[in-house]
């Protein structure tokens, strides 16, 4: 098992940033900023030259990133550091390219060894799972499933062998700020909860905290950060 469970005690806040943007020097003293102001669980973003879930604000920080010659060791390296000072649970956001490129194997064995503790893969539907599940699972690493608003019929197979945490998306489209988000999240998360105790979420558009109560997530303590859970 990994360490997520501990973000989730109560309420938990997650931060996101790309790494490498504008260096993996600032991203780490970034990664440091957030945990020191009271973030619960860290995502840390490997830069892709094809980041489909993205909106313009990220793909250009994957660009910043990747023209900074950012490379899948230096954020492994960088995820060492921050574990020499901090416990605090990290997740990586990547797509499935750089994983087999760099090897799943090798890959979910260099989570465990730096300190990795899941995995959220936008580009891979619930269904392919088994790509990764075997390696993630040897090296005690959680691979967050996410549900969308178009999930319906498959939120019950989804969330019954969910791990980590559930990654519920907010709305259809990519990242990004959003002035309203009118998905029924309220009724998302109630079914979730029918199949699952695993923590539930919520991501995509979350801009402050007035954006969180217009969708209906009475249970949300939002700040002004692109991520609230």
């Amino acid at each position: 098992m990994s360490n997520i469970k501990s973000a989730f005690k109560e309420k938990a806040f997650i931060g996101f940033l790309t790494a490498g943007d504008p260096s993996i020097e600032k991203s780490e003293q970034f990664i440091i900023k957030m945990i020191e102001a009271g973030a619960d669980l860290i995502e840390i973003g490997i830069p892709f030259s094809d980041p489909i879930a993205e909106g313009p604000v990220i793909q250009a920080a994957n660009v910043r990133a990747l023209s900074a010659g950012t490379k899948l060791k230096d954020i492994f390296e960088l995820v060492v550091k921050i574990r020499k000072k901090y416990d605090t649970p990290i997740v990586f956001l990547t797509y499935l390219n750089p994983v087999f490129k760099y090897g799943a194997d090798r890959f979910f064995k260099k989570c465990s060894e730096t300190g990795v503790d899941g995995i959220i893969i936008p580009d891979m539907p619930y269904e392919e799972k088994d790509e990764v599940k075997e390696y993630a699972k040897a090296n005690n690493v959680d691979v967050i499933s996410l549900i969308a608003p178009t999930s319906e019929q498959r939120i019950k197979l989804i969330a019954q062998e969910a791990e980590g945490y559930i990654y519920i998306v907010s709305s259809m489209g990519v990242t990004g700020m959003r002035s309203e988000i009118k998905t029924d999240l309220e009724s998302i998360v109630e079914a979730v909860r029918k199949y699952s105790s695993v923590p539930a979420a919520i991501g995509f558009g979350i801009k402050v905290r007035k954006t969180c109560r217009r969708s209906n997530c009475r249970k949300c303590n939002c700040k002004n950060n692109r991520r609230t859970w």
